[in-house]
């Protein structure tokens, strides 16, 4: 089960890595909150721990933005701040539960276990570009009125670069998120996947442009 801990602490981040791993939970880390907004962009996860005060963007800024783009994973928040006006806001924010420094590690296990068992929402929001649709609760791609036929890695690569666009998807992203679709593909291997893509995406009213020395972004031709 795949986690993500943004704090911005070296120590506790150090920690928290540290005691989930023991747990059996595989996690990726960060101390920053734009970073971390990121990540959640790009990368399906179970649960998401979160610190208040990050630099880049404030945890409530992370929460809020990934709800606005209809990002339903649950948020465990972690703060300092202990007043009750101060839980409302974080609640508020689209944080699923608030946990006040400092805490002990079982507890926030505890907390977790209970985020985890909540049922998941009924869909996921389409993704839609232009006339270029993905429902990624079936999978179903769409150009307009035809449906378009993707392997796992093409469906895993649009898929990216759909929740990314307008801005540049870099080939590092590209590559890890077509990975946590079951397989690990080379730079090269991923460039022929996207040459793939783009044939299939011919008439659709959009491309795949290369930034050279970055990555990708899907754009309207």
């Amino acid at each position: 089960m795949r986690l993500l801990v943004a704090e911005d602490d070296a120590a506790l981040r150090s920690v928290l890595v540290r005691g989930l791993i023991k747990h059996g939970y595989v996690v990726d880390a960060t101390e920053r909150g734009d970073d971390a907004l990121l990540l959640l962009a790009s990368n399906r996860y179970a649960a998401a721990i979160v610190d208040w005060r990050m630099p880049g963007l404030e945890g409530t800024d992370v929460v809020s933005r990934a709800r606005q783009r209809g990002d339903a994973t649950p948020v465990l928040m972690l703060t300092a701040r202990d007043l009750s006006v101060d839980r409302v806001e974080g609640l508020d924010a689209g944080a699923d539960d608030y946990l006040v420094k400092p805490f002990d590690f079982a507890e926030l296990l505890a907390r977790l276990r209970a985020l985890l068992r909540r049922p998941p929402l009924a869909s996921a929001p389409v993704l839609r570009v232009g006339d270029l649709s993905l429902d990624p609760s079936t999978h179903e791609v769409r150009s307009g009125e035809r449906s378009v036929s993707l392997t796992p890695l093409e469906y895993a690569v649009l898929e990216i670069l759909l929740r990314r666009a307008p801005h540049v998807a870099s080939r590092a992203v590209v590559a890890e998120h077509a990975w946590s679709a079951g397989e690990s593909i080379s730079m090269n291997a991923l460039e022929a996947h996207v040459a793939r893509l783009r044939a299939k995406l011919v008439g659709s009213g959009l491309r795949i442009s290369a930034v050279r020395g970055v990555g990708y972004r899907i754009v309207a031709t």
